[in-house]
């Protein structure tokens, strides 16, 4: 089972708003609309698209790297690097 398991209906519904924001960015391109105003809608999915990312990796870290801690050994150092190397992406990103 996965971390973010119980919360699935809840992500399901902020990709799918996610979704419709980049719908909405597609047609401001084909509307010729303010580059500014685009600027700022491709801003704020960004932005939502992290906060997905960032609640993903809570759960992840409260659920698979705990678990994985338990039982200590390889299986933990794997899953804490993981979880580092998924940190360092979105710093990156």
């Amino acid at each position: 089972m996965n971390g973010y398991s119980a919360s699935k209906s809840d992500y399901a519904k902020r990709l799918a708003r996610i979704e419709g924001q980049i719908r909405g960015l597609s047609r401001m391109v084909e509307d010729d609309q303010y580059c500014i105003d685009i600027l700022t809608q491709v801003s704020a999915a960004t932005k939502a698209l992290q906060s997905v990312a960032v609640k993903l990796l809570e759960e992840h870290m409260a659920h698979c790297v705990a678990e994985a801690v338990a039982q200590g050994g390889d299986v933990a150092d794997a899953k804490v690097k993981e979880a580092a190397d998924a940190i360092a992406r979105l710093v990156r990103s």
